[in-house]
């Protein structure tokens, strides 16, 4: 499957351009005109990369890049006419792997993007099926064994799918009809109920302070999201 990038861009001729190169290179590149819409297109897309403008009408890209850091942890490049070095710090602090200044020489974009891919390590995906591993959590999906600070912890089926799902996608916000679609089947969409009551399971086994959660986070209103 080829690499995914998101340009969230309100100059239309710009976006085109960078699409045309983008696919020549073997990505598969898509564009939203506005910040809200880049959002949406974030979340349903779920791109590996994401090109951001900053002067964009309605929500600038210094704002989507705050909610983008909220919901995910995705490669970010920013794209400015802008090349002060204030703008570079804020930029960099605000998380961006990147920083390119317009007019855009799109070789150097083409490559900018690939260099980022690679220190972001898209092959890891390959290993996360087999074993996952931090700082708390060790995770077998073959074995369906899961080890929590040290100690092996019994799951029921439902819990360890729910725990996995979320695993998965882990820095990425999963909403409660996702969760119920892919843990409990079609049949339960919009009976939230089952999802809040094994994710209060869950944190009972697996995190420190339940009160307290540190890796399966609430995302109001919306799903959980699994820290990364």
């Amino acid at each position: 499957m080829n690499e995914r990038v998101l340009f969230i861009d309100d100059d239309p001729e710009l976006v085109d351009l960078a699409q045309t190169w983008l696919r020549n290179a073997g990505f598969d590149a898509c564009a939203a005109k506005d910040g809200n819409e880049g959002l949406q297109q974030l979340y349903c897309y779920r791109p590996d990369l994401v090109l951001l403008d900053i002067a964009m009408p309605r929500m600038d890209g210094w704002e989507v890049c705050r909610r983008i850091r909220e919901m995910c942890e995705i490669p970010v490049i920013m794209v400015s006419v802008n090349g002060q070095k204030s703008d570079l710090v804020k930029a960099f602090n605000l998380g961006v792997d990147d920083y390119i200044t317009k007019p855009i020489h799109f070789p150097e974009l083409v490559a900018r993007v690939q260099a980022v891919l690679r220190r972001h390590s898209t092959n890891a995906k390959q290993d996360e099926k087999a074993v996952f591993h931090n700082e708390e959590i060790d995770l077998e999906w073959r074995s369906r064994q899961v080890w929590v600070r040290g100690q092996r912890v019994t799951l029921s089926p439902t819990e360890f799918r729910l725990l996995s799902c979320l695993i998965e996608n882990r820095g990425w916000v999963v909403t409660h009809e996702e969760l119920l679609r892919k843990v409990w089947g079609p049949n339960y969409l919009g009976d939230r109920s089952y999802v809040k009551l094994y994710v209060r399971y869950l944190r009972e086994k697996i995190e420190a302070e339940p009160s307290k959660p540190k890796w399966i986070l609430t995302e109001r209103g919306v799903g959980y999201r699994f820290a990364s």
